[in-house]
């Protein structure tokens, strides 16, 4: 079930447990905020409209934070008069999670249940950003595909090391014998001067 409000002169599309971020409303955090103007209703294939809103329909949300946006530059120019301003705002707004939609003798509420989707991806959806979703959700399946290769790579690091391994040992026992030869170089060249040593 869904339902389309109205707040802050603004309509959002909404069914219950989702987050969204709207005009800044009164609230401390945990308070409950219900929705009078709802415009439309939808279940299924059986859509109500309202004329302007539909009677008796009310949505329930929680508020979860009030913050401030992202900051817009304003940036003002008169060429040739070395006139340049630049200011920043940052609207402030409210997130809320949307608890229970009734109306049109039907109820339907969220069950609770927590959302893994990261917290930029929310954002996103919140603010209709649809390239940066699209972006999110197409690095979201790589994100997940990553444990499973991890955990396979070590089996199959193992296996390679092994062999590796047996690679290095040769390479090992013929280094020695170049130590032989070096000693064996150097033996001469002691007994020389011994010798010389000695007459």
């Amino acid at each position: 079930m869904y339902a389309v409000i109205k707040t802050g002169g603004k309509q959002y599309r909404v069914q219950p447990g989702d987050v969204l971020v709207v005009e800044k409303l009164d609230g401390e955090p945990g308070a409950d905020v219900a929705f009078g103007e709802v415009l439309m209703l939808g279940d299924g294939d059986a859509v109500t409209v309202g004329a302007p809103t539909v009677d008796g329909a009310s949505v329930s949300a929680t508020l979860i934070e009030t913050r401030k946006g992202e900051k817009v530059k304003i940036f003002k120019k008169i060429r040739r008069q070395g006139y340049r301003r630049t200011r920043g705002h940052r609207q402030t707004e409210t997130v809320l999670r949307v608890t229970a939609i009734a109306g049109a003798g039907k109820s339907d509420k969220w069950d609770g249940t927590v959302d893994l989707t990261p917290k930029a991806l929310i954002d996103a959806k919140a603010r209709n950003l649809k390239n940066v979703v699209a972006a999110l959700e197409a690095a979201a399946p790589a994100v997940a595909a990553k444990p499973a290769k991890a955990k396979a790579a070590p089996k199959a690091e193992a296996a390679a090391e092994a062999p590796a391994a047996e690679a290095k040992a040769p390479a090992k026992k013929t280094a020695a014998p170049k130590a032989e030869a070096t000693e064996k170089k150097a033996a001469p060249k002691k007994a020389a001067a011994k010798k010389s040593d000695a007459e």
